[in-house]
């Protein structure tokens, strides 16, 4: 057996649930174990994505001990806030761009012309 956590949270709770599985568990078996469905049952695995210590990973992908999965979940952001927030950003010539890694992961840059 080997021993692995799972992690999630809203935005007002957050949750930590360790279980104890199989060798050669994957993600999606680690997330059913550890009951974390039933607390939220919200969780939409088929939508949301799932990661290893902050990378993005398959429900099939196969657990190691000690890891710890994450349950990601979309973060919403307001769009007045969001809009003077891109003005000033636009007006010093910045760039942002979503990154290819961990969710919530940006590129920032000098816009070149």
């Amino acid at each position: 057996m080997i021993q692995v956590g799972v992690a999630y949270a809203t935005s007002i709770e957050q949750a930590w649930h360790e279980v104890n599985v199989h060798m050669g568990a994957t993600v999606r078996e680690v997330i059913e174990e550890s009951r974390i469905l039933d607390q939220f049952p919200d969780i939409n695995l088929k939508k949301q994505k799932v990661g290893i210590f902050g990378k993005v990973v398959e429900l099939d992908t196969m657990v190691s001990n000690g890891d710890r999965v994450e349950i990601y979940r979309a973060i919403i952001i307001d769009p007045e806030v969001l809009e003077p927030r891109q003005y000033r950003l636009r007006k010093m010539d910045i760039v942002i761009e979503r990154g290819s890694g961990a969710p919530g992961e940006v590129k920032i840059s000098k816009r070149k012309d």
